[in-house]
């Protein structure tokens, strides 16, 4: 039987085990998926392209560190994750009728697009419970917290007239 060990290479935080290669990618497929289908799937349907480029940016970030192989790539994946999948969840809501804590009008594309990026979210979730870490907790909670915060920024600021119209 022939098992293989991680080695880490601490400047750049890499897994170099194929036991542990493939949560990074499927974190980077994640945001790739939610990428794809907000840019090209809602940005080209509602001519809003600029917009969507803008509120996905920071999923850039995981998705660079997820084909590197990164052990940060859950902690920078998981508060985007959990981002769209809470406005995911708070569109829902709305469409059944059951929250208002969000409005608007969702043509059928948006809508499908909502499950997409819903799933592609769980997933992602998922892949960040199976990946391990030897970050340190303050590693931990700093890239969290950057990317968390990154993700509120840019959703906000697509939501600027110079780029919402766009």
């Amino acid at each position: 039987m022939h098992t293989q060990s991680a080695r880490i290479n601490p400047e750049v935080m890499l897994v170099s085990s194929s036991s542990y290669a493939t949560e990074p990618l499927v974190i980077a497929g994640c945001c790739l998926g939610i990428i794809a289908v907000l840019v090209l799937g809602v940005g080209l349907g509602s001519h809003l392209v600029l917009r969507h480029i803008v509120q996905t940016a920071p999923l850039w970030v995981a998705v660079i560190l997820g084909v590197r192989r990164s052990r940060a790539t859950g902690w920078v994946g998981l508060p985007l994750f959990l981002f769209w999948l809470a406005l995911m969840s708070m569109i829902w809501l709305y469409l059944l009728g059951l929250s208002h804590l969000l409005s608007g009008n969702f043509s059928a594309l948006e809508i499908a697009m909502t499950i997409v990026v819903g799933i592609a979210s769980l997933v992602g979730i998922w892949g960040f419970a199976r990946l391990r870490s030897s970050l340190s907790v303050l590693s931990r909670v700093a890239m969290f917290t950057a990317l968390a915060i990154a993700q509120v920024i840019c959703f906000r600021v697509s939501f600027l007239p110079a780029i919402a119209h766009r």
